[in-house]
């Protein structure tokens, strides 16, 4: 793997060897750098299975791993099937991080929630109406553990686009 590999957090270049990778895709090694400065907003814009995900997350872990309180991103979905293949595809990383990925949407279990407020750390995967409930019912809380917030992922942000969703999600994010 070339020197671009070698800005990633010592964990996650171990989960990249873990999955057997012999070198990050392209879109993997231009996102890097622009994401782990922090500088500027960044779209990435590829097709279906083109590592879009991992093209985001591997800098953006990289750079919250040191982070001890509070979520270090926070990850918005318009769907809950998203958000619950988002988890499925982030826990290992997640495990080799040691850092919590919570899902959090209206199936999402209790217990999970419970966790989470006692200990907000690592990355929230979330809808814009569970982020609005969360904005009204636990603000105080939310002011705590959004205290460190890193980066904020907007997955399928074309759905969003020209809709009252969108709209809605721009309200959201201009409170935060």
């Amino acid at each position: 793997m070339k020197d671009e590999f070698q800005t990633l957090h010592p964990s996650v270049q171990r989960w990249v060897y873990k999955q057997g990778w012999p070198d990050l895709r392209e879109i993997q090694k231009r996102a890097l750098n622009p994401i782990l400065s922090g500088d500027r907003d960044v779209l990435i814009s590829a097709s279906t299975a083109a590592g879009k995900t991992e093209a985001f997350f591997l800098p953006a872990c990289s750079k919250v791993a040191y982070i001890e309180a509070g979520f270090g991103i926070l990850y918005i979905s318009p769907l809950k099937a998203l958000i619950n293949d988002q988890f499925r595809r982030l826990e290992s990383l997640g495990e080799e991080l040691k850092i919590p990925i919570t899902p959090w949407h209206g199936d999402s279990s209790q217990s999970r929630k419970n966790s989470a407020k006692k200990n907000p750390l690592g990355i929230l995967l979330i809808t814009p109406e569970s982020l609005e409930s969360l904005l009204i019912r636990e603000s105080g809380w939310l002011k705590t553990a959004f205290s460190n917030i890193k980066y904020i992922a907007i997955d399928e942000f074309h759905a969003f686009i020209g809709t009252d969703r969108g709209q809605h999600l721009l309200s959201l994010l201009n409170r935060i």
